[in-house]
């Protein structure tokens, strides 16, 4: 005789994994079934000799919603990790995502004042932005797009700048502080461990 669920949930990575959790709490079946042989879809950490490997990339958890940082850390362990990438153009070194180092980097100011001013003088005029393209040329103008945005984009989505919409880009902090960190979020960490259980 076949066993009834309440719910099948076809993948085990984040979602699927925490409507089961859910569901479960709330005294329902789960049946979950996935392809890969292991669960935690894409932030599955394989430990490989003592090191614990983000097998498809690194995932790096954030949010500013204190009942979802509880809520999470029920089920998994996280360290103190800052994003601070850095972007290297033209053999030099650049303090990334934009902020008041790096437009001391490249134009010498060293102040909020002097960076809005040099933005604002950068910045090309463009009443509704359209696409990608147009509203980073919008906010930081032609030189910090060409050093820090096209080549990027261009290669992690396969298509211009100009035919991507300007979502993608508004996630990028531009700063006229000195802060460097990526995120904006109050909880900021690394997944550190084995995958979730």
């Amino acid at each position: 005789m076949m066993k009834k669920y309440d719910y099948i949930i076809v993948g085990s990575g984040l979602f699927g994994s925490v409507f089961a959790q859910q569901a479960i709490e709330k005294n329902k079946s789960c049946l979950i079934i996935d392809k890969r042989s292991h669960i935690g879809g894409n932030v599955h950490t394989e430990n490989i000799n003592g090191i614990n490997v983000h097998k498809y990339g690194p995932h790096i958890f954030h949010t500013s919603d204190k009942k979802i940082w509880d809520y999470v850390n029920r089920f998994a362990k996280f360290n103190n990790y800052i994003n601070r990438p850095k972007v290297s153009y033209k053999n030099e070194l650049y303090s990334f995502p934009i902020n008041l180092f790096t437009l001391y980097q490249i134009f010498g100011v060293k102040t909020p004042a002097e960076a809005i001013d040099l933005l604002n003088e950068l910045s090309i005029d463009c009443d509704s932005p359209k696409n990608l393209e147009e509203w980073i040329l919008s906010q930081v103008g032609e030189e910090i797009y060409k050093k820090f945005i096209y080549g990027y984009t261009k290669k992690q989505w396969g298509r211009e700048p100009s035919e991507l919409p300007a979502s993608i880009i508004k996630r990028l902090p531009i700063r006229i502080n000195f802060d460097d960190n990526y995120f904006n979020d109050t909880y900021k960490e690394y997944l550190l461990g084995d995958t979730p259980k």
